[in-house]
């Protein structure tokens, strides 16, 4: 093996002569099936006559087409390199009863030079809930149990709720989306194009209004974006919002809890859950970043891709579940598959670089995942899907993805190690 530029190397492959003979004999089968000489029955050519009519070299390819896979799989088991892409096949020769040579070309992972991932220095925020962020979240459920009332306001104010008709006109004409009759807009809410609810304020009930509006240059309609455009607006009511008591009427219409104090530390314990599972979250990604910033690689633009993709793949799922077409969402952001890879690059890139660094750890310190590890996470994916373990694992082992579970708890194994060694 050759190291080559970057992360190439050079495998210098030969096969002996006896195997070579063999798929040399493997490929007159195959390519006599299709040859037509005068004298003998279709697929009956005897081996010598078709080669001294089109020459020896009409079995080559097909003899190194069978000869060249397993050789070059061979080669690698026995060089233990992990390749990232498909081998570029050079210099290849082949003739009977001599041995087959080639080289194989190939783009592997890369060595990962470890800096220090123990006692990085690294404390875990504190997951205590405020009586601050309680609050705001029983603010939230009680906005959204609000009711809008009437109001005997004619002077609109921040915080009202004005109901409006309106029209937007780009060059005189109408534009699609800009129009609307009976719309609910609260002032101050920043929902509206930036400069819309700012000139309602002071406006009467009744009033038509017309406003000047730009829309922002990074606005998600492009025929849109930097535009000047004209609003005709009429003030048609405002509205107030009438809040719920907090109290146990207010308990029992938005829980299952029958008194506030119970609902409140409902709310409590969750939020005392959520952020222990972030705040863990970002412990972790705080100490792998550490360690991968403390190590040095070269981080292999073929990898990169692969994880961009990957992550692109996830994206499209995730808008799918959500009852959208990826097109259609990208469109609305202004943006395409190439746009969104794009704005995603550097993210691949370091969590290219991170695992990368975890798979070294893992390594250097022994971390493996053993039989019984797999069967216990397949068990729990079984238990929270309500399926059977072992069609569980014949799913996995079917899809080709028993590897990847593996591969993630070894990888969650070596996060818990870097935690007890902080």
């Amino acid at each position: 093996m050759n190291q080559l530029e970057g992360n190439k190397v050079e495998l210098e492959v030969e096969i002996e002569a006896k195997r070579v003979n063999e798929a040399l004999e493997q490929a007159y089968k195959k390519v006599v099936k299709d040859i037509d000489i005068s004298g003998f029955r279709k697929g009956k050519v005897p081996r010598k006559v078709l080669e001294a009519r089109y020459g020896k070299e009409i079995l080559h390819k097909d003899a190194l087409d069978i000869l060249i896979p397993e050789g070059y799989r061979e080669a690698l088991e026995e060089t233990d390199i992990e390749p990232i892409d498909q081998p570029d096949i050079e210099d290849y020769y082949i003739a009977e009863d001599e041995p087959a040579t080639f080289k194989a070309i190939v783009e592997v992972k890369p060595e990962v030079e470890l800096g220090d991932y123990k006692d990085l220095g690294i404390e875990k925020e504190n997951a205590e809930v405020t009586e601050e962020e309680i609050q705001e979240e029983i603010d939230r459920v009680r906005n959204q149990h609000s009711q809008l009332v009437a109001s005997d306001k004619e002077v609109v104010e921040e915080g009202d709720f004005v109901i409006i008709d309106f029209e937007g006109k780009k060059d005189g004409e109408p534009f699609p989306g800009g129009s609307a009759e009976e719309y609910s807009l609260e002032i101050g809410s920043n929902t509206f194009i930036p400069g819309f609810e700012e000139q309602l304020i002071g406006a009467k009930v009744g009033d038509e209004l017309e406003l000047n509006i730009t829309f922002p240059e990074d606005y998600n309609a492009k025929d849109l974006a930097g535009e000047e455009v004209v609003f005709d607006v009429e003030i048609k009511e405002i509205k107030e919002k009438e809040l719920p008591e907090l109290d146990d009427e207010f308990a029992k219409e938005v829980s299952d809890y029958e008194t506030f104090e119970e609902y409140k530390e409902s709310i409590k314990e969750r939020l005392q859950e959520n952020k222990e599972e972030r705040t863990q979250r970002e412990y972790e990604n705080k100490l792998i970043e550490k360690a991968s910033e403390n190590a040095q690689v070269n981080v292999p633009e073929k990898m990169v891709e692969d994880e961009l993709n990957k992550m692109f793949q996830n994206f499209a799922q995730s808008v799918s579940q959500q009852g959208m077409e990826v097109q259609d969402y990208l469109d609305y952001m202004g943006t395409d598959e190439e746009g969104w890879k794009e704005q995603n690059k550097e993210a691949a890139e370091n969590r290219t670089r991170s695992n990368l660094v975890l798979e070294a750890i893992a390594e250097k310190e022994d971390i493996e995942i053993s039989e019984e590890e797999i069967e216990e996470q397949v068990q729990e994916i079984a238990e929270s899907n309500d399926q059977d373990p072992e069609q569980i694992k014949a799913f996995l082992q079917m899809q080709g993805q028993l590897e990847g579970l593996k591969d993630g708890l070894k990888m969650q194994k070596t996060i818990e190690y870097l935690k007890e060694n902080n």
